[in-house]
């Protein structure tokens, strides 16, 4: 089918047939290595979320705590839970649209409070943990309610003695604590032992989205590049090498009719020009035949 192409139409099926391909695979290379670099930027800022919700905890035992606990005997306030700043401190970020998406959970084995009891999901994250003090983090997906969700998560550990005082056991705890969440949950922590696990999650649609925009920019950038370049390809042959065969096979035609007075000028140095040299030499070499055929007519077979 080709054959019965032009030069130009051939010169484009091929462009666009390349166009197709390194579209196909700059496509999926483009989507691991943007999903990839999306889902470590995400990563990177729920880790900055974690730090901070951390920083929460860490000053409401030290500060906020100590200030409170003399008021636990009449009155518990929730204000003195570090898991309690941390979930305000989180509601109110995520009242920014940037973070609207984000969840935060301290997903717990044996909590005070039954919301933030693991699931099993979630129970496997903490034992992995437990089971391996050196992993600091880990991350994936799961599917939650029928969508999937993107998760990181650090090992939650009881790294300050004054959690033991409402967690060691019910007698330490303060008895307006025990009156509001009872004496089975939440108690026989040890210090540095990992208890639970931070949890930051989102949906994965929020992940992808980012991945998958970059991609389509990208592949528009490649697709005009190369269309560019295409225009570009077809104006250099149609003026470098198109337009100069049809004038060589316009005199050729002339020549074969008889017009031996037209010139094969060369119009470049390249092998479009040799040509023209071959066709001005055969011209010449025609033109002595013709001339000798002219002085010798007796020597012409049809003449006989």
């Amino acid at each position: 089918m080709l054959n019965n192409f032009n030069l130009k139409k051939k010169f484009t099926i091929m462009l666009l047939l390349i166009l197709a391909f390194a579209l196909s695979v700059s496509g999926w290379i483009l989507s691991s290595v943007l999903m990839e670099n999306a889902e470590r930027e995400i990563a990177a800022k729920a880790l900055t979320l974690i730090d901070t919700i951390s920083s929460v905890r860490a000053y409401s035992v030290s500060e906020i705590t100590p200030e409170l606990s003399n008021k636990l005997e009449t009155k518990f306030l929730p204000q003195t839970v570090s898991a309690y700043s941390a979930r305000e401190v989180f509601e109110i970020l995520r009242k920014q649209p940037e973070y609207n998406d984000y969840f935060y959970k301290e997903a717990t084995l044996n909590p005070t409070n039954l919301r933030d009891k693991a699931d099993s999901f979630e129970t496997k994250i903490v034992n992995n943990f437990r089971a391996n003090k050196e992993l600091k983090e880990v991350s994936g997906f799961r599917s939650l309610t029928g969508e999937d969700i993107f998760y990181i998560a650090r090992p939650l550990v009881v790294t300050q003695p004054a959690c033991l005082q409402c967690h060691s056991t019910p007698e330490v705890a303060p008895k307006t604590m025990i009156d509001i969440y009872g004496r089975n949950n939440g108690f026989g922590w040890q210090l540095n032992e990992i208890i639970g696990a931070q949890i930051i999650s989102l949906p994965a649609k929020r992940v992808f989205f980012k991945a998958r925009q970059s991609i389509v920019i990208i592949l528009l950038i490649v697709f005009i590049v190369f269309i560019t370049i295409i225009v570009l390809v077809n104006l250099f042959l149609k003026r470098q090498i198109i337009t100069p065969l049809k004038r060589l096979t316009r005199i050729a035609e002339e020549v074969s009719t008889g017009h031996l007075d037209l010139d094969f000028e060369p119009p470049s140095n390249d092998e479009i020009g040799n040509l023209a040299q071959a066709f001005k030499r055969m011209q010449l070499s025609l033109a002595i035949a013709m001339k000798k055929l002219k002085r010798n007519p007796d020597s012409n077979p049809d003449s006989r």
